[in-house]
């Protein structure tokens, strides 16, 4: 973004003052505040106005902005939320420069701790003016904006969930497996993250399924077995767990014939066993 705007950022939640942070940096001139503590008939006179704020709750607080005639012609006004479209701001079209949902793709998981946002994706649709200024808002914070239009914002939420989330329950049982085969607990994030920085830096290097990695892979069924038996044994309520994810794995090594069809055969036998 070639020039500063000013920002009003309402939700001093995690992505809000995720947002805060990378605005001021970019040098925009920021204002953030609880929306249950904003007076929604306060004047805004910011360029743009972003609603930092659950799901259930970014209907009722644009309806309250577009009935107290506090947004004007010249702002635009974008939310967060990855599950719901603009739509879902339709009330302050009649009274703003433009409505759009504006969601970054990045894991935020405590207000005290900002992930990097530079060269993540950021879904970004609604109306041209909006769309313009948020797309332009999004590169000024190292975000790569994208549209796909048509794109279902429920399956597209929900994947994000199934990868970030995932990847953190994942992480989980890693720990504990760690920590029960012999590591130090205090070492497992610091010997995880970089392990984690390394699969993402595969997949957006690579794509899929040439980043996955590992014995289901190269058709190990042997070595599968080893981890199976051994997991049973340290921490049995994984076991189905890492069962699912080689399941998961086994149509992507097929694809890259790493190995004679015959040990993807020997492990899927022992998938089913």
């Amino acid at each position: 973004m070639k020039r500063t705007c000013d920002v009003l950022i309402l939700g001093r939640g995690k992505l809000g003052v995720a947002l805060e942070r990378a605005a001021k940096r970019a040098r925009h001139r920021v204002q953030i505040a609880s929306s249950r503590h904003w007076n929604a008939a306060t004047p805004i006179h910011a360029d743009l106005v972003v609603l930092a704020v659950r799901d259930k709750d970014i209907e009722p607080l644009a309806e309250a902005l577009a009935a107290s005639g506090s947004v004007g012609r010249k702002t635009v006004v974008v939310h967060v939320a990855g599950s719901r479209s603009s739509e879902v701001l339709r009330s302050l079209r009649a009274v703003s420069a433009g409505v759009a949902q504006m969601h970054p793709m990045i894991a935020f998981a405590t207000p005290s701790f900002s992930p990097t946002l530079a060269g993540g994706h950021a879904h970004v649709e609604g109306d041209p003016a909006a769309v313009a200024l948020a797309r332009r808002f999004c590169r000024s914070l190292g975000l790569v904006p994208r549209t796909f239009p048509g794109l279902n914002p429920v399956g597209y939420h929900a994947a994000a969930g199934l990868v970030a989330n995932g990847a953190a329950a994942l992480a989980a049982l890693g720990q504990e497996l760690l920590v029960r085969s012999g590591a130090r607990a205090q070492d497992v994030p610091h010997i995880l993250g970089p392990l984690l920085r390394s699969v993402a830096e595969n997949v957006e290097a690579l794509g899929m399924p040439g980043a996955l990695t590992g014995p289901v892979r190269r058709g190990d069924a042997a070595g599968l077995a080893r981890h199976l038996s051994t997991i049973r044994e340290l921490l049995p309520e994984a076991a189905s767990f890492y069962a699912e994810a080689a399941r998961a794995q086994l149509p992507l090594a097929r694809v890259l014939a790493d190995a004679p069809v015959e040990s993807f055969d020997a492990v899927e036998a022992l998938l089913r066993s």
